[in-house]
């Protein structure tokens, strides 16, 4: 017998994944229109050479004292981000030991059971997102996703609360925290090549995300357990990301899709990559001329997937969302209204227009 799933105490789909159902609850099936679209075998889809391919940039020439080189490197940079607003990135410089330790240490927090990670479960209802949790129906339908996870931030340090981070495995604080500094540095690189592509200076981009201070990169450690009937769920459902730039680690089982050219196209496992997304945050300072693309989790019923999202967020208040004036013409005008982050977030999340009056930057300093 299934456990009633309710709006306000999910069940986590760890346990519900190991009970041993052969068919999932009705909370769990997507519309019947979405469902024509998602596949039986992801690892087939994965292995399928035909079609478009994320592209793969390789970073090693990003900042080469050969200008050939470099331009070559940054120019493809650019092009993945124009044309779809997500790549694979290698030779990042983010040393491998430090990515296995980081993967090491989310596996070993979701390898214990669930009565140990309900200790860090977060509260929702009360507006408590840091920590383990699943996914609450936020529609309508009551539409919930295959998929338990645990989110917190992790950089800047001043900004992190460590008395929710995992006690358990011992390198869990210390190895994110490391790789947090590195993929802060990693994110000032692309953003400056973003900025020269839009014929800004190199800083610009980094500046009006909030610079060093005030840009948060939260964590997420997505769990996909194995599904009875992958054909009928969805770890994560169709969306666009609202940071500015977000980085994903995984555990080379694939699921990743993105939608490009009117289909939807599932990534390939790169070894040793960082998968690298251009979120709305970036999408709306360039006008549109960088993508956010649609993308989507699939689930599979042979192999455990594991990902870890990291968001570079700005500020949800002290910012203005809004295209840049040297991306604006006129024949090319704004594409997006301004708006803060928090006013951004809302009206994706609720369809809430609050374009009656035009949103004014909070400059008070505390963080959020």
């Amino acid at each position: 017998m299934v456990t009633t799933i309710t709006a306000t105490v999910p069940s986590r789909v760890e346990r519900l994944a190991g009970s041993g159902i052969e068919h999932i609850p009705k909370e769990y099936i997507r519309p019947e229109e979405e469902r024509k679209s998602i596949g039986g075998d992801i690892f087939k889809e994965e292995k399928t050479d035909g079609g478009p391919q994320v592209p793969t940039v390789d970073l090693k020439g990003i900042n080469s004292e050969d200008l050939e080189e470099r331009e070559k490197c940054r120019e493809e940079l650019r092009k993945a981000a124009v044309d779809w607003g997500v790549m694979h990135l290698v030779n990042h410089g983010i040393p491998e030991e430090l990515t296995r330790r980081v993967k090491a240490a989310g596996e070993g927090f979701f390898a214990q059971p669930i009565e140990e990670k309900e200790k860090y479960a977060n509260d929702q209802a009360t507006g408590n997102v840091q920590g383990y949790g699943s996914k609450l129906a936020n529609n309508a339908s009551g539409q919930l996703e295959w998929q338990d996870y645990f989110f917190h931030c992790i950089f800047p340090e001043d900004k992190t609360d460590l008395s929710i981070w995992p006690k358990t495995p011992s390198d869990y604080i210390a190895a994110p925290r490391e790789y947090a500094k590195e993929l802060r540095a990693l994110t000032t690189k692309v953003l400056a090549v973003l900025s020269v592509g839009l014929g800004l200076e190199e800083g610009r981009l980094e500046k009006e995300v909030g610079g060093m201070e005030e840009l948060l990169l939260q964590m997420k450690i997505n769990y996909y357990p194995k599904c009875p009937e992958p054909e009928l769920a969805l770890g994560v459902e169709a969306h666009t990301d609202v940071s500015a730039l977000t980085f994903i680690l995984h555990n080379m089982v694939p699921g990743l899709q993105l939608f490009y050219g009117g289909k939807w196209v599932t990534a390939k496992c790169v070894p040793n990559s960082i998968i690298m997304h251009v979120g709305d945050t970036v999408e709306i300072l360039s006008n549109g001329k960088y993508k956010s693309i649609l993308h989507r989790g699939v689930v599979n019923r042979e192999k455990v997937r594991v990902s870890w999202a990291v968001f570079c967020e700005p500020h949800k208040d002290k910012i203005l969302l809004q295209p840049l004036p040297e991306t604006v013409s006129e024949a090319d005008p704004p594409r997006f209204p301004p708006r803060t982050f928090a006013q951004h977030i809302k009206h994706k999340l609720f369809r809430q227009s609050e374009e009656a009056e035009t949103p004014k930057p909070d400059n008070d300093d505390q963080s959020k």
